[in-house]
């Protein structure tokens, strides 16, 4: 069944109009970074419910320590208002104030609190590591510890990329419903779709109503694939190999934290509140480089027990030379000298013209589509 949204209730928070912005001072304007907008738009529209706005201090101790908020609602990464010193100095608690970033505004908020953090004590938490060579440990230190916390009252709309294409909780709820999905499968990806891939939904849809692909825009670390090249990929795939009526692809701007296990549960939480029933969490979900083992991710989402969405394991796939096709190690007898890896590594080369065995990891048509971008890595 389509899951209750965390907390038991999609939080929505009201778009306002531009000219809302032209009623705060000078004084009572605060520029954030450019990840407060993405995280105000998650919130504002329930993908993060049950928050209505950034986190206290209370909030963080909990989140840092136990992956809980103070209400006991699992919450694994605290959203944090970072400020610069003369902004956190000037802002007063109890104050309305307006978020700017140097695209225009972003929201309302009401100060409830101002507090400073330990940036290497915050990172030792979320992402395990203090080694700014991480990229988000290296984009949180950037922002600074000072930190205002506050529900939000309004939001400005803003077009994100692909804005007409993106759904959210509510949208996703009422297309389930309409569908009649009651058992939906979520699965989120940085990544253009390989052969391993497609085996991990197209298993996902044998137990399934249908599948849920939420694909990660905006800002990422340099070598990832970029926006253009991944929905172009997913497009693709959806008109020539998913089955027809099976499959829901709507993108999501979110900024990716590489917090590995810490993230992964995010992104569960996440697409619970958008009715998912179940995700799919492979191995290293949300890591990067060497920092996390293989199997961290998912044995942090499997430790709380009212997450409240079933976490999908699915054994790493790969192409057996003796079968043929793409199988996992648990459908496959054969050894590890007829098995061909799907690595990341493989998969960019064969976009940049290399001479891996594309046949037997990528679709033709999702090769041809990546191609025809003009940007297919970030920088």
């Amino acid at each position: 069944m389509i899951p209750e949204p965390h907390g038991g209730k999609l939080v929505s928070v009201g778009v306002a109009d531009a000219e809302k912005a032209l009623e705060f001072s000078a004084d009572q304007r605060i520029m954030v970074p450019e990840g407060a907008r993405i995280a105000a738009r998650l919130i504002s529209t329930g993908v993060y419910s049950p928050l209505t706005g950034f986190n206290t201090s209370e909030e963080t101790d909990s989140v840092l320590k136990e992956q809980r908020l103070p209400d006991g609602n699992i919450w694994p990464i605290p959203v944090l208002l970072q400020v610069s010193e003369p902004d956190y100095q000037g802002g007063r608690e109890g104050e309305e104030i307006l978020i700017h970033d140097c695209n225009g505004p972003v929201a309302v908020i009401v100060i409830s609190e101002k507090f400073q953090i330990d940036l290497k004590e915050a990172s030792r938490h979320i992402f395990g590591t203090t080694d700014e060579k991480h990229p988000g440990v290296s984009a949180f230190m950037s922002c600074g510890g000072n930190i205002l916390a506050g529900p939000m009252r309004y939001v400005f709309p803003f077009e994100f990329p692909f804005q007409s294409r993106i759904l959210y909780p509510g949208d996703t709820r009422e297309y389930f419903r309409r569908k009649g999905w009651k058992q939906v499968t979520a699965f989120q990806t940085r990544n253009i779709p390989h052969l391993g891939h497609e085996y991990i939904h197209l298993k996902a849809l044998e137990s399934s109503d249908g599948l849920f692909i939420n694909p990660v825009t905006g800002r990422k670390k340099s070598g990832d694939f970029g926006d253009n090249a991944i929905i172009a990929a997913y497009d693709a795939m959806q008109a020539h190999h998913y089955p027809e009526g099976r499959v829901l692809i709507s993108p999501i701007t979110y900024e990716m934290r590489y917090a590995g296990p810490r993230e992964a549960l995010q992104h569960a939480i996440m697409r619970k509140n958008f009715g998912a029933s179940r995700f799919i969490v492979g191995r290293d979900h949300a890591g990067v480089g060497n920092y996390y083992g293989p199997l961290d991710a998912q044995r942090n989402c499997e430790s709380f027990e009212d997450l409240g969405i079933e976490i999908m394991k699915i054994g790493e796939a790969s192409y057996c030379k003796d079968c043929g096709k793409v199988t996992s190690i648990t459908e496959c007898s054969h050894g590890p000298s007829s098995r061909i890896r799907i690595s990341g590594t493989d998969v960019r080369d064969i976009i940049r013209g290399g001479t891996a065995p594309d046949s037997m990891l990528l679709r033709k048509e999702v090769l041809a589509a990546v191609r025809s971008v003009g940007q297919q890595f970030h920088a």
